[in-house]
């Protein structure tokens, strides 16, 4: 069963079971160590003395009745003397069992009842004393015995052991969900440290790397965000050179140079939204948009693209959502064929969006990367920043939805999903 893999249930199963060994290693070197022997004199030597207490074997019965009697007194104890045949031959207080129902394998032990005991004691001229102390009445609980009470004070520590341990895996628990949550990109997590001891440590040294990563990650981000600014300056003055150059230059070699400065801009401008999607934590602005008409107004832009589909109003950015339909339609107009198909669907919950072209598809092993950063297809015209299709997929889960790409009728497909 899962819950046998739990590690309170291994800790606190390995305290019982300790415990269970410690009752029997116990009650074995009882049995078989001194204290045994020491009891098994102590039976003979009161055996003796209950002879001499006792009237003679060969004195009337009245005689033998009262010594059973005078004795019963003297120690307040039921008691019942029988002779080597165990016939009843005096008795005084409550009725006592046979001495065959005392005995166990020809042992001096005890015959135990609910809430009391009942002990049998050869003499040594073959009758037998049975007896039972009248105190055991007035002791609650009487009857446990040694091994009773050595259980119970187990059962007792595993009870008191039970919510120590469950403290202490639930600590550690908590520090693994602290650990699968940082995994998860929640840099912000931390663990509540409990204790001093050894796992309040660990808890420590989490949160401390876990500062320390979201203070790198940060670092990174602004770094990559001031460099991607600081480029805007060389490019403006480049644009302002080409300006002043005007007929003087090659025109192929001006166009060339324009066209390498405008991919170089757009780059910049992914890596800047890249940076602030990742930095922040909700979107900036949440309004109702018609899908189905942002979809229709960027379509509008290219050539040979078809729009079909029912109106559907979602929650989100405008800007960023366009944004998105934009890198779909331009990643299919770069690396797919015409013509272009948008459809605008309605879904149990969710809005889908579906951009498909007439071009060859894209290859399995090329789908669960495609959406990475500046990743190509081998074989794949350099065209482009590299980072559309890993803006779609950000801007995608920054609205609580997701993009994926499948093949259908031989013809890629982007299918995004967002909540309705």
């Amino acid at each position: 069963m899962r819950i046998f893999n739990r590690l309170y249930v291994k800790v606190y199963l390995t305290i019982v079971a300790s415990l269970l060994l410690a009752v029997l290693a116990t009650a074995a070197v009882w049995r078989a160590g001194p204290e045994a022997d020491s009891m098994r004199g102590a039976f003979h030597m009161a055996g003796g003395v209950l002879t001499a207490a006792l009237a003679d074997k060969a004195a009337p019965l009245p005689e033998q009745k009262q010594a059973v009697d005078r004795l019963s007194r003297l120690i307040r104890a039921d008691l019942a003397l029988f002779d080597e045949n165990g016939a009843l031959l005096a008795a005084s207080g409550e009725p006592l069992p046979p001495p065959d129902e005392v005995t166990n394998g020809g042992d001096d032990r005890w015959f135990r009842r609910p809430h009391q005991s009942v002990w049998r004691l050869p003499l040594s001229d073959g009758r037998v004393v049975v007896f039972r102390s009248r105190f055991d009445h007035d002791h609650r609980g009487y009857g446990l015995g040694f091994f009773g009470h050595l259980a119970i004070v187990a059962l007792l520590i595993a009870l008191g052991a039970y919510p120590i341990v469950r403290g202490l895996t639930n600590r550690l628990e908590r520090l693994q969900t602290g650990v699968e949550q940082l995994g998860a990109g929640d840099l912000t997590v931390r663990v509540k440290v409990e204790g001093r001891d050894e796992v309040a440590r660990v808890a420590e040294s989490f949160n401390r790397a876990a500062g320390r990563i979201e203070e790198l990650i940060k670092a990174h981000k602004m770094l990559l965000a001031n460099a991607s600014h600081e480029l805007r300056t060389p490019l403006t003055r480049l644009r302002m050179g080409i300006e002043l150059l005007k007929e003087k230059a090659d025109p192929a070699a001006k166009a060339e140079l324009e066209q390498d400065i405008a991919e170089l801009d757009q780059l910049i401008d992914e890596i800047l939204l890249s940076s602030r999607l990742d930095a922040m934590e909700r979107l900036d602005q949440i309004e109702p948009i018609d899908f189905l008409a942002l979809a229709a107004e960027e379509a509008a832009h290219y050539e040979g693209t078809a729009v079909a589909g029912t109106p559907v109003t979602v929650q989100g950015d405008a800007r960023l959502l366009r944004r998105l339909i934009r890198n779909l339609l331009e990643n299919a107009k770069r690396h797919g064929a015409p013509p272009i198909d948008v459809a605008v669907t309605m879904q149990p919950g969710a809005a889908v969006l579906t951009v498909s072209d007439h071009g060859p598809g894209i290859a399995e092993a090329d789908r669960a990367r495609i959406f990475e950063p500046f990743f190509r297809k081998a074989g794949a015209a350099s065209t482009g920043t590299g980072l559309g299709l890993a803006l779609v997929r950000q801007i995608a889960r920054r609205h609580g939805g997701d993009v994926i790409v499948e093949t259908r009728d031989d013809r890629a497909a982007f299918v995004l999903r967002l909540p309705h």
